[in-house]
């Protein structure tokens, strides 16, 4: 097998639902031995629909290449366990609300003195100071809170959620980065250190100019559907059999596009020869596209943008996304063989490393799946006393 770059590091995953899993698959699938304790029965999350032969597909996304684990934190025997899986981590990953590991008694410093050099990744809502340091998010309120629901949507509509949970996603990386920038200062020095990551925080730069743009001219960016803000034209048109959106709202990209739809001479009109000039006219400029683009099929129209090198993309949907040769050559989707639930079919790792590429090597594991192997292998508590936390409902 090819090296990893993440061999022999160990990571115990305290966390639910999508950042902080999300994080840790990060680093399992880079090689990182990641343990994975969750509440005897199952976390929250393996309640939420859709299932597979029963079982949530949403917690099968972020749980692969883990060792699944059970304890009952609130336990008066948990402490004792938490600190034994603490001295066998060289990084914990939570993301429960700011306190509740000192509540715990597992604060940053107890882990030092369990594990000198040790790295805490915590991943929260709002970080781990500032007023709102002590509520609790999901992705939803992070796209409320960050400002980009508000500008997401129709010009004249509500403020709308985006179709995936962006936040979480995005807390989830920065909290591998973060992790993994921790792990090259401690090889280095062989110190550890906490790494904060907000959601907010991560979230509130995808606003782009928005937030300069306040604070430096006050003006404030509104919804704008799916035109873009900067050039154009760009932004979705509609076919004869479904959308389409392009983009040429660079001076060279208009002028390709002009000369596909057979109308060069709009490129040299003073109304839309320059970004500037287009964006004052974007609804006439527009308006030409569409009724360009309204008696062609997606294909036919995209065989023209591409003839033309203006870049453009269907709006697929999910079901052909999926099934595409594209996605199919990157093996973003990927069967995976469970040994209880068969064959599962879940998305690929997106970074390619040419030289130590990240690999699948085990199933999202059931509920307490490993726990012999994470309590006796690596612990080394004895099978009698396994059994006996077994019988305390401790794992």
């Amino acid at each position: 097998m090819v090296a990893q770059p993440l061999t022999g590091l160990k990571v115990l995953d305290l966390t639910r639902f999508i950042a902080g899993p999300l994080c840790c698959q990060i680093l399992a699938d880079m090689g990182a031995e990641v343990i994975k304790i969750e509440r005897p029965g199952g976390e929250d999350s393996r309640k939420l629909a859709p299932f597979y032969q029963g079982h949530s597909i949403y917690t099968m996304l972020y749980s692969r290449n883990k060792h699944g684990g059970t304890l009952d934190t609130r336990h008066p025997e948990a402490l004792a366990i938490l600190e034994d899986l603490i001295r066998n981590a060289d990084i914990v990953v939570e993301n429960y609300r700011p306190g509740t590991l000192d509540a715990m008694g597992i604060p940053y410093e107890r882990m030092q003195e369990l594990h000198p050099g040790i790295i805490l990744v915590s991943i929260s809502g709002f970080g781990q100071t500032g007023p709102l340091a002590g509520r609790a998010l999901f992705d939803g309120i992070a796209q409320a809170a960050s400002g980009l629901m508000s500008m997401t949507g129709e010009r004249d509509g509500r403020p709308t959620l985006t179709g995936a949970f962006v936040a979480d996603y995005i807390a989830g990386y920065q909290g591998a980065i973060g992790a993994l920038l921790a792990v090259l200062h401690h090889r280095a020095t062989g110190e550890g250190q906490c790494v904060d990551v907000a959601s907010i925080d991560a979230l509130f730069p995808v606003l782009g100019t928005a937030p300069s743009a306040w604070a430096m001219n006050g003006t404030v960016m509104e919804r704008n559907g799916s035109r873009d803000r900067m050039s154009g034209p760009a932004n979705l048109f509609e076919t004869k059999d479904g959308f389409l959106y392009l983009h040429a709202g660079t001076d060279p990209l208009f002028r390709r596009l002009a000369v596909g739809m057979g109308q060069a001479e709009l490129a040299d009109n003073e109304r839309f020869s320059t970004v500037a000039s287009r964006m004052d006219h974007i609804e006439e400029i527009e308006r030409i596209v569409a009724e360009w683009i309204a008696p062609l099929t997606c294909a036919e129209a995209g065989e023209v943008l591409e003839e033309a090198g203006v870049p453009y993309g269907k709006v697929a949907g999910v079901d052909e996304i999926t099934d595409s040769e594209q996605i199919a050559a990157r093996e973003m989707m990927v069967d995976v063989e469970h040994p209880v639930l068969g064959t599962l079919k879940l998305p690929g790792i997106p970074v390619k490393l040419s030289a130590t590429p990240g690999s699948i090597r085990k199933a999202p594991p059931l509920v307490g799946e490993d726990n012999d192997f994470i309590f006796g292998t690596l612990l080394g508590y004895s099978d009698e006393r396994i059994q006996e936390l077994r019988d305390e409902q401790v794992i």
